[in-house]
């Protein structure tokens, strides 16, 4: 559009979108932003290709942090066990005498 001669042009209407960016406001009602198959959206003119919505804020953190804790957990039950087969393999004569110690009293 544009105004009478010499004057300012119109400003273009200004739409609202929801906080969520999934609608906006036409003045009277809350219309869908996107498109049913989620192809397209809307920008306040026109319908324009939409890009991918990007994760909520929040998910990757939580993420990366189950995967730290879970990987820390293996890694711990790994040193425990590398440990426990070492005493086994160092001291497995020593731990056999004394079993074989307490048998022989109880015998």
């Amino acid at each position: 559009m544009v105004g009478p001669p010499g004057g300012p042009t119109p400003a273009a209407p200004i739409t609202r979108f929801s906080a969520d960016g999934f609608w906006w406001w036409d003045g009277a009602e809350w219309k869908p932003a996107l498109s049913q198959d989620r192809k397209w959206r809307w920008n306040g003119q026109g319908w324009v290709a939409a890009r991918a919505v990007a994760p909520r804020l929040g998910a990757g953190p939580a993420v990366g942090l189950t995967i730290g804790l879970i990987a820390g957990f293996i890694g711990i039950m790994l040193l425990v066990s590398l440990v426990v087969i070492v005493i086994l393999l160092t001291m497995g004569n020593q731990i056999q005498n004394v079993f074989s110690n307490v048998v022989a009293a109880l015998g």
